[in-house]
């Protein structure tokens, strides 16, 4: 977007200390923005992205409690971190620049900047957040419930992945913030308070539909997705691939892929699961033991029922280069993909993008975002009913090639309508309208202090 746009792009680069000049040049060079490193000492990346980021908000709004680590000190530094972010912005944009800030890392930063700059200075500030909003019940257990929904309450507009999070954010802010407004109106949100009207609405990302569908049609991709195939003939391929995270149901899609072998005698020799894993934050204790136990899972699964000639799991703990990743979409005739709790979850999209013959199955977690927009054609399963999923492993192994082929028309229709650069316009329109802007004038504006999350 800001390659096409031009704009400022204001974030972590993902090392601790000074940031060295030169290296960032070089490395952002021909990018077509201007990047605005953010620098993070050792404490403040512990306590700011491994500790409140990824210790608090992450766990708590995927609904896994149970992995919150609760501590005082952690709050104090992402409210620091998001403060020097607000005084990159006010150093870098300009009062008719387009302000947007993604993620749960920076939920703070309109505070910020509201504590620092008089309102005729600021444009309108907007937020998107990448992954899921917790209901209420949930959200409560947050020790800064009411500061950080009064610091979101900051934003102009706030958008979120799917009507289901939309109606927990509204639900929250009926329940913590008592002098705020919720008025609604079909998809219509509107939160007054302290005298502002927010903006709320939903904005499904998606992705460059065009590129993987191109890519998979590439003769790179297809030869390297026929040698797949040929390494497993007679076999239908299901694809896992994710993010080493215990959000994205690893360890459940495991189980059930052992029970429907341990019931469905029909799949021995006739199915792999290949599972990806993408390393991420092997340094932490909770993620090395959740890691030892997928590990576990494969080695009962492939011990208890690989023969001579077959070997039910290919486990790969590696991430992949983009050609590979898309002869695994190519060739694979089922994708498995059950997160607990998923903002919206890409990987779905990207396989029906690569499935270029129009054929494939895909299973996916009713707890996804991307179900709300794939449903009735993909498979919904809940992730926390091995039995159900194992059942459903055989569904996509027994439908027919009819079925597959117009389920995932269907699909792909829907994922190349709702692409990345809808996205984008979408929420460049919900912008435009605050604050009595035209549209053409956001079109025309540079997005001068468009910004990210951290790099993880």
């Amino acid at each position: 977007m800001l390659r096409e746009r031009g704009g400022t792009w204001i974030g972590w680069p993902g090392i601790t200390g000074e940031i060295p000049n030169e290296p960032l040049a070089e490395a952002t060079r021909d990018a077509g923005y201007n990047v605005v490193p953010v620098a993070l000492s050792e404490t403040e990346r512990d306590e700011f992205y491994y500790g409140y980021s990824n210790e608090v908000i992450w766990p708590l709004f995927h609904d896994l409690q149970n992995f919150c680590n609760f501590e005082p000190a952690y709050w104090q530094a992402y409210k620091q971190v998001n403060k020097r972010y607000a005084d990159a912005i006010i150093r870098n944009a300009r009062p008719d620049d387009f302000i947007w800030v993604h993620d749960y890392h920076l939920m703070y930063v309109a505070q910020a900047l509201r504590e620092r700059t008089a309102p005729q200075q600021l444009s309108a500030l907007t937020f998107f957040l990448h992954i899921p909003f917790p209901p209420y019940d949930i959200f409560a257990k947050l020790p800064q419930q009411r500061r950080l929904l009064r610091a979101l309450l900051q934003f102009d507009l706030l958008g979120l992945q799917t009507r289901r999070d939309v109606r927990n954010f509204l639900q929250c802010v009926r329940r913590v913030m008592p002098d705020a407004e919720v008025l609604s109106r079909g998809e219509t949100h509107v939160i007054q308070f302290e005298k502002r009207k927010i903006r709320v609405g939903h904005f499904p990302i998606g992705i460059d539909f065009d590129s993987f569908e191109n890519g998979a049609k590439s003769e790179a991709v297809a030869q390297t997705s026929r040698q797949l195939r040929a390494s497993f003939p007679d076999c239908q391929l299901i694809l896992g691939s994710d993010r080493l995270d215990y959000s994205k149901g690893i360890p459940e899609r495991l189980r059930a892929f052992r029970d429907a072998l341990e019931r469905y005698s029909e799949l021995h020799g006739r199915v792999v699961l290949i599972q990806i894993v993408v390393p991420s934050r092997v340094e932490i204790p909770r993620y090395h033991e959740f890691k030892g136990r997928i590990d576990r899972l494969v080695g009962d699964i492939n011990g208890r029922f690989s023969t001579s000639t077959w070997i039910p799991v290919q486990y790969h703990f590696r991430g992949l280069e983009r050609e590979e990743l898309l002869a695994h979409y190519r060739a694979c005739d089922i994708a498995f993909i059950t997160p607990l709790k998923d903002g919206m979850n890409l990987v779905a999209k990207e396989y029906c993008a690569c499935r270029t013959d129009e054929d494939g199955a895909l299973i996916l977690s009713q707890f996804a975002g991307a179900a709300e927009q794939l449903k009735p054609d993909a498979l919904l399963v809940n992730p926390y009913d091995v039995e159900l999923m194992a059942d459903t492993i055989v569904k996509a192994f027994r439908m027919s090639l009819a079925e597959r082929t117009a389920r995932m028309k269907r699909m792909r229709r829907n994922v190349r309508k709702e692409n990345v650069f809808s996205w984008v316009d979408s929420f460049l329109k919900a912008g435009a309208n605050l604050g009595g802007r035209s549209s053409r004038t956001v079109k025309k504006r540079r997005s001068r202090a468009a910004f990210n999350n951290p790099i993880a």
